[in-house]
């Protein structure tokens, strides 16, 4: 009896810990808004790496966050319409020689001496763009989703094939879900 006890708690140690990891990153807050010509999605993530993936980034590899944003129309005669649908990917680096972390997407970039710096830089999305002002009517009620993930797919070929790995480098949020209506 005892051993079976120990065995279940060791399991739901085992799952507790899964969890922690799976829940690196959390959306806590997300909202659409009107711009001059375009209806822009702003978000709050807290992005908590593990320690591989801090080990990795500080010996070079670079990270790639991807922020997928996807806007529907419910309807109840079919399946929902989807409206519009985004995403940015985020490029995360540390350069060994000047000791600082470097946060990029597209051509802009920003250096920062710590990574909690980068990190909360990168989890506070602020006014893009995703759809056309003329993209949502008004009366009607739409569904908006955004998320953020780690793209395991850009990782060099090592990380991708180890399958132990895999669950410490998967760093995905839950959809963040609300309801706009303009």
């Amino acid at each position: 009896m005892r051993r079976w006890c120990a065995v279940g708690c060791a399991l739901l140690l085992v799952l507790a810990t899964a969890q922690a990891s799976a829940d690196a990153i959390v959306a806590r807050a997300a909202w659409l808004e009107p711009l001059e010509d375009a209806w822009a999605v702003s978000a709050d993530f807290e992005i908590t790496l593990s320690t591989p993936i801090e080990d990795a980034l500080s010996k070079g590899i670079t990270l790639f966050f991807v922020l997928e944003t996807e806007v529907n129309r419910s309807r109840w005669y079919w399946f929902d319409q989807r409206v519009a649908g985004s995403s940015q990917t985020y490029r995360l680096s540390y350069n060994i020689l000047t000791r600082q972390y470097r946060l990029s997407a597209g051509t802009l970039f920003q250096n920062f001496a710590t990574l909690d710096e980068a990190l909360a830089v990168l989890g506070r999305v602020r006014r893009r763009p995703v759809l056309p002002l003329a993209g949502l009517s008004r009366g009607n009620s739409y569904s908006a989703a955004v998320r953020m993930r780690l793209d395991l797919t850009q990782l060099p070929r090592p990380f991708q094939a180890s399958p132990f790995a895999s669950r410490e480098w998967n760093l995905v949020a839950d959809w963040y879900r609300f309801t706009v209506s303009p």
